[in-house]
């Protein structure tokens, strides 16, 4: 009987997921959300292709989850992501009951599950999830350090110093 995945090897998926957002031009953030044992549910950034606000890698993965299972309550689940959920994707994981959230790197500028707020485990809500922060952080946080820093090389004036 071969040996369950580890957060290790779900994050690696959540990676590679970033990377096809990288691909694209898109900020390289990555989700997939796992259901005993196997990927229901697959996402990337997308927001400046498709132009929707929404088109974060979470909310993606948590569409495509909930269709797969024809439900959305995503119970006896977990999300592997990137980069710490911004209050809108804690919020959508709070609604579609998602017990466990397994991220990457902090997002200091916007992170809703430890940074910046602690929706996922906020008591006056109907429903909490565990939070697992750090899973190959600095491969996750590479991904997005790397990517902003060739943008600022990209539009940094030829004559500046």
């Amino acid at each position: 009987m071969s040996e369950p995945n580890t957060d290790e090897q779900w994050m690696q998926a959540a990676i590679a997921e970033a990377r096809l957002a990288e691909a694209k031009g898109e900020v390289p953030v990555g989700a997939v959300i796992v259901h005993e044992g196997e990927i229901i549910g697959r996402g990337h950034n997308d927001r400046e292709s498709s132009q929707d606000p929404t088109s974060h890698a979470e909310m993606i993965a948590i569409r495509e989850a909930a269709a797969r299972l024809g439900s959305w309550r995503l119970i006896d689940t977990a999300l592997y992501v990137t980069l710490e959920p911004c209050p809108m994707c804690a919020g959508a994981l709070v609604n579609a009951r998602v017990p466990r959230v397994v991220w990457g790197c902090d997002d200091p500028k916007a992170g809703a599950t430890q940074t910046l707020y602690n929706i996922g485990s906020d008591a006056r809500l109907n429903h909490r999830f565990e939070c697992v922060p750090g899973v190959l952080d600095e491969a996750c946080g590479s991904l997005l350090s790397e990517f902003f820093a060739a943008i600022r090389a990209k539009n940094k004036p030829r004559n500046a110093r």
